[in-house]
């Protein structure tokens, strides 16, 4: 079973979450704002996205952070230190494969169609 991560909220994460149903793909939904994440399953999800794909620096918690903050996200370790403390910096939905592994990114209906179908 896939596991979408997300917030409920997120028009992106619901367009991902509404696909899936469509075409019957069961999924488990962790929410970010109920159940955090933590650094371990940061560090799965890039070994296949680079870090600056997994920080959405189009959102609006992004965009909130002060030019300070954004000078220090310079790598791996300090990219998961935000996404640990800001939740909603990271790129919704990632969702991630029975074995754990990050299979998708953000939502595109051609991708998942190749990936999901």
């Amino acid at each position: 079973m896939l596991t979408v991560y997300g917030i409920p909220n997120c028009d992106t994460v619901k367009k991902a979450r509404t696909w899936l149903e469509k075409h019957n793909i069961e999924y488990a939904f962790h929410n970010y704002k109920t159940d955090g994440i933590g650094k371990d399953r940061i560090k799965v999800w890039f070994k296949q996205y680079p870090w600056d794909k997994v920080v959405n620096k189009a959102s609006t918690t992004w965009k909130g952070l002060s030019d300070e903050e954004i000078a220090l996200i310079t790598d791996e370790k300090s990219a998961a230190k935000l996404m640990i403390s800001h939740t909603s910096v990271i790129k919704r939905p990632l969702i991630e494969d029975e074995s754990g592994k990050a299979v998708a990114l953000g939502f595109s209906e051609k991708d998942y169609q190749e990936k999901f179908l």
